[in-house]
């Protein structure tokens, strides 16, 4: 998800209040800890079938859920949001048996009575066919829902965001990012004056006799169930394919309002150029078997896999500061590799999808404008950083408690201070290396997988060849930033590191005297160098580490 930058001040309000994208009710708040009743099954597909009536806001649908039993199962737990009604709950398989739904009070869950016991080992298949009028996204796409928009031509326009709340706000799904299907059918009835996008490769379009269309469509990967999107509209599509360094190519299918469609054309060749910068820096584009897809969306922006969703208007910047790049749209992009490919199975560890992919911005900058480009991109995280809280978590936690933390950033900051640290051919091949381990194939495909931070620092540590639990301990899971003391007296400059904990915090700092700069060790926290009488000393002065300043 982006970080809306352009309005500092509104991110600030909205992260402090709760709702910089997530929502105050607990019960739309994603994850946390996954109650034993849903780790009790891992769902290996979902078949989602929805119409949608755009006069009414309303959807009507059903959902296959097809599952492999991990410990012994009486009843099926998924979420749904308590503004949709289920008509009906039955099995596949058990001649169509009809089964009881009770939902909580005040809990989006239907707790679905299978009618016997599952052993683990056994699959499962249950539909639940439901309706009604979802939620209305406030502020999309922080504050998710559903957006009923027009667009300049007074056509409909609608499009999902729901990552802080999950999918559960517009289907049943088990909402917890630790469980992605292994594949996924989508079909979306829409009037037919609307084009329905969605994730994968379109398969079918079916006419109907009552004015809609059917556009069916699979996806052949792993997804988190908050990537999964609908997005209609009277679209075109630009179609083309992009050369991947796989070896393969790509389907390219960009969906734009007609009145966009000549910038959107201008602006392609630039969102490839992004592509292909991301390939040679972190391995193949991950969904290639799919395609690169872009929806132009009614709101800033979403990583929805294999068609992110796009609400700028096709020119640099997008994000609030003068990237001479589409920097909306690289962010977005970089969520294929770091959210998509690599998704973290708790929202404790958020900051490896935005701060990894806020940094590849400033690193894309710097390859196509060169360093002074990476230091203003630097510079402009650095301004933007709120701070307060960690970044990170060590228990399970919900998406709305992760992101009263500035997991964009920060999270970018402690990567460019981890260049300085270990060097930076050792964070590029880290990065490389945690998207693409051992450089897969065209045969293997891309490895989806969910990660952990613990993961991370483990890959760093043998990429490096020293102990980083420290430099993360402090960086991602203290709440405020180290301190450097200095004094300087005697003909010697004498630093210390503070406010570390009980973290044997040893970052080295560069320190320029006159004309030279030298790192500083700070073995055990401390370190000293010499400086002659009146020389003029500056410390840091880069901005390499990351501290309260």
């Amino acid at each position: 998800m982006v970080c809306r930058r352009s309005v500092r001040i509104l991110v600030l309000l909205l992260l402090f209040s709760g709702l910089g994208g997530c929502s105050s009710t607990s019960a739309q708040d994603s994850g946390g800890p996954l109650p034993p009743e849903q780790a009790a099954y891992d769902v290996f597909h979902y078949d989602l079938d929805v119409a949608v009536d755009p006069a009414l806001e309303r959807i009507e649908g059903t959902v296959d859920v097809r599952a492999v039993v991990k410990e012994p199962l009486e009843v099926l737990v998924l979420n749904l949001d308590r503004r949709l009604s289920v008509r009906r709950a039955w099995e596949i398989g058990e001649r169509g048996t009809r089964r009881s739904v009770e939902r909580k009070e005040g809990r989006n869950e239907l707790w679905i009575d299978l009618g016997r016991s599952y052993a683990a080992g056994d699959t499962l298949h249950a539909r639940v066919a439901y309706e009604g009028r979802p939620r209305v996204a406030p502020n999309p796409p922080w504050d998710g829902g559903l957006t009923w928009e027009e667009t300049p031509a007074g056509a409909p326009w609608i499009a999902t965001s729901c990552q802080t709340e999950g999918a559960d706000l517009w289907w049943p799904v088990k909402d917890h990012p630790s469980d992605e299907p292994d594949s996924m059918d989508l079909a979306f009835t829409v009037p037919d004056s609307l084009v329905a996008a969605s994730n994968g490769r379109l398969r079918s379009v079916e006419r109907a006799s009552d004015s809609t269309e059917t556009y069916r469509w699979h996806v052949s990967t792993p997804i988190n169930t908050y990537n999964v999107t609908l997005n209609a509209a009277p679209y075109v599509h630009l179609d083309t394919a992009y050369a991947s360094t796989s070896g393969q190519d790509v389907p390219v299918s960009a969906y734009v309002l007609p009145s966009d469609s000549a910038r959107a054309a201008r602006a392609l060749p630039g969102f490839l150029d992004q592509v292909r910068f991301l390939e040679e820096t972190l391995g193949p584009y991950p969904p290639r078997a799919d395609k690169y897809g872009l929806a132009q969306s009614p709101f800033l922006g979403m990583e929805h896999q294999s068609l992110i969703a796009y609400g700028h208007d096709f020119t640099p910047g997008g994000l609030g500061y003068g990237a001479s790049f589409d920097a909306l749209h690289f962010h977005e992009l970089a969520h294929e590799w770091y959210g998509n490919l690599v998704t973290v199975a708790d929202w404790k560890d958020f900051w490896l999808h935005e701060g990894t992919a806020t940094y590849l911005e400033a690193l894309y900058a710097e390859a196509r404008r060169g360093h002074d480009a990476y230091r203003a991109r630097i510079d402009d995280f650095r301004q933007a950083m709120t701070g307060g809280t960690p970044i990170a978590r060590r228990d399970p936690t919900s998406a709305e408690e992760i992101y009263h933390g500035d997991v964009y950033n920060r999270g970018a900051l402690t990567l460019h201070t981890l260049r300085y640290v270990v060097g930076e051919k050792a964070l590029r091949t880290l990065l490389r290396r945690f998207a693409d381990p051992g450089g897969r194939t065209r045969d293997e495909g891309p490895s989806f997988r969910h990660v952990t931070t613990a993961d991370f620092v483990r890959l760093a540590e043998s990429v490096s060849g020293r102990s980083l639990d420290a430099f993360f301990d402090v960086y991602l899971y203290q709440s405020d930033l180290p301190v450097l003391e200095t004094r300087r007296a005697d003909g010697t400059l004498r630093l210390q590191w503070a406010n570390t904990g009980d973290a044997a915090f040893e970052v080295p700092v560069p320190v320029r005297v006159r004309d030279s700069t030298r790192r500083v060790a700070m073995t055990g926290g401390e370190g000293q160098v010499q400086v002659p009488a009146g020389a003029d000393v500056q410390v840091d002065p880069k901005g390499w580490v990351l501290r309260q300043e």
